[in-house]
């Protein structure tokens, strides 16, 4: 099909276009590409795990808790019930959390990865940015820690991106 107006016309209408686009709201609206779609959907996921990870804090730590309560969690049971909230099915125990997803960097972390700790590992957490974990174990119960210095640190045995 020919255009009536010629190509020189479409692409002075195409630019004014634009123009009046960043005039009126100071941006340009462009389609969404299918990584960027992606992305924000990769980051939706994660804000729901953390969220519901944060929202069991100072729930009690108890050994071997059934993931059928939200009463008490042990570490892996608080990741399973967390990412269980963005519909991903976690394994139960931390050894098997630690074999899905894919291996990250300590220094790539982002929200919501999971971090695991001793040798062999027995202890999950998740990653909630800025240095931080959420995870429980003991008293308080579910909790945030630091985890590049002290027991945390030295402890540090690798990481899993299950986004």
């Amino acid at each position: 099909m020919t255009n009536i107006f010629g190509a020189s016309f479409t692409k002075k209408l195409a630019g004014a276009a634009i123009a009046l686009s960043i005039a009126f709201t100071g941006s340009v609206a462009l389609p969404a590409t299918n990584a960027s779609a992606a992305e924000a959907s990769i980051s939706s996921k994660a804000s729901t795990i953390v969220s519901a990870a944060r929202g069991q804090m100072g729930k009690p730590y108890k050994f071997g808790a059934s993931t059928s309560t939200t009463r008490y969690f042990d570490c892996s049971s608080l990741m399973k019930y967390a990412y269980k909230k963005a519909g991903i099915n976690l394994p139960r125990t931390s050894k098997a959390q630690s074999k899905v997803g894919k291996y990250v960097s300590k220094g790539n972390l982002k929200a919501g990865d999971l971090v695991f700790f001793y040798s062999p590992i027995s202890h999950v957490g998740m990653y909630i940015g800025g240095g931080k974990i959420v995870h429980t174990y003991g008293k308080p119960g579910v909790t945030i820690d630091t985890i590049n210095s002290g027991w945390w640190s030295k402890n540090y045995t690798t990481a899993r991106r299950v986004l």
